[in-house]
């Protein structure tokens, strides 16, 4: 299948809490086959079911050469001390802030055979878990920012040719 088109911000899917996946049914299969496809492009670290327009808890994920995906992804455990790394999001292109994460992340979840499965990682491991859990939750990473940064993106957002 070929990769799907992000949905951007102002599209009222991605400030809706993706629902948990009840039965792995072909149409979940088929949502895993798009999640992979459409993060396997260049520049993704990772893409969740609701930006592709699907409000149900899954997402793909691309770091180090290693693509993979979660069903019903919950996180589990955030240590260190959160710190500032540069963020952006497919739904909101061509903007990067500072935002606050923990340096280590773990999630569980399961596959398409309902076999339990946790992922964890550091750096930008780390960073795409959370991220990709927070557009599951409803969130954007422009949600985290602090209050001139959001002010400042809101602002660049309005000014893009997008939005």
């Amino acid at each position: 299948m070929p990769e799907r088109q992000i949905r951007l911000f102002g599209d009222p899917v991605l400030k809706t809490a993706s629902d948990p996946i009840a039965t792995i049914d072909d149409r979940v299969r088929g949502l895993v086959q798009d999640l992979v496809d459409s993060v396997r492009l260049p520049g993704r670290a990772g893409v969740a079911a609701s930006q592709i327009g699907v409000n149900l808890r899954a997402f793909s994920y691309n770091v180090d050469g290693v693509v993979g995906y979660i069903l019903n992804p919950t996180v589990i455990e955030l240590s260190g001390e959160p710190e500032l790394v540069d963020e952006g999001c497919l739904s909101v292109p061509g903007l990067w802030y500072p935002t606050k994460r923990y340096p280590f992340a773990r999630v569980a979840g399961i596959d398409l055979d309902s076999n339990p499965v946790e992922l964890s990682g550091t750096g930008i491991m780390a960073q795409a878990l959370q991220h990709e859990t927070d557009h599951l939750d409803g969130y954007l990473y422009i949600d985290r920012l602090d209050k001139e940064n959001r002010r400042a993106a809101m602002k660049e957002i309005r000014e893009s040719t997008w939005f």
